[in-house]
């Protein structure tokens, strides 16, 4: 993770300087917090919220409530978001471990960002290339050639080409 800290500095930067705000996906509830804490250290006037499947319903609730009211820049979370969360000042999203999310998963959380007028950005955090499994570098091209609106479609045919069709009766 520190070697991506200059990016993720920026492109969080980026975002607060442009009056929006940010999704960080850490999918490990049990090294979310870090996440935060080093977002903290790396931008010290940015407000940093954090959310996961374990915290009660309510405290997640108020999280995601505050959130949505803008009371702070940037949300830390699992992909908790990926299930409809529609705010339109959120338009750059970080994930981490992308390589580990299917076609999908990426997709819908993807499209989490740019519900407004702005242009929205995605970063896919991931090891060197050559570390990734085929399968996972194929799927990072995937997500990565067809961005454009619409493009549900091609992603699925791709997913479908990586993972096979499996049997149909």
């Amino acid at each position: 993770m520190e070697e991506d800290s200059e990016i993720l500095a920026q492109a969080i930067k980026r975002e607060i300087d442009r009056g929006g705000q940010v999704y960080v996906v850490y999918n490990r509830v049990n090294g979310i917090r870090d996440v935060a804490e080093k977002i903290k250290k790396l931008l010290p006037d940015v407000s940093v919220g954090m959310g996961h499947g374990r915290m009660s319903e309510n405290s997640l609730e108020d999280v995601m409530m505050d959130f949505s009211a803008g009371r702070f820049q940037v949300l830390v979370s699992t992909t908790i978001i990926e299930s409809g969360l529609d705010i339109p000042n959120v338009n750059t999203i970080i994930i981490y471990g992308a390589q580990h999310y299917g076609l999908a998963d990426l997709h819908q959380m993807r499209g989490r960002v740019g519900r407004s007028n702005k242009k929205a950005y995605c970063y896919l955090i991931t090891p060197d290339r050559e570390l990734l499994t085929p399968e996972a570098r194929r799927r990072m091209d995937a997500i990565t050639t067809f961005a454009e609106l619409g493009a549900g479609f091609n992603l699925a045919m791709q997913d479908l080409d990586i993972r096979g069709a499996g049997n149909l009766l």
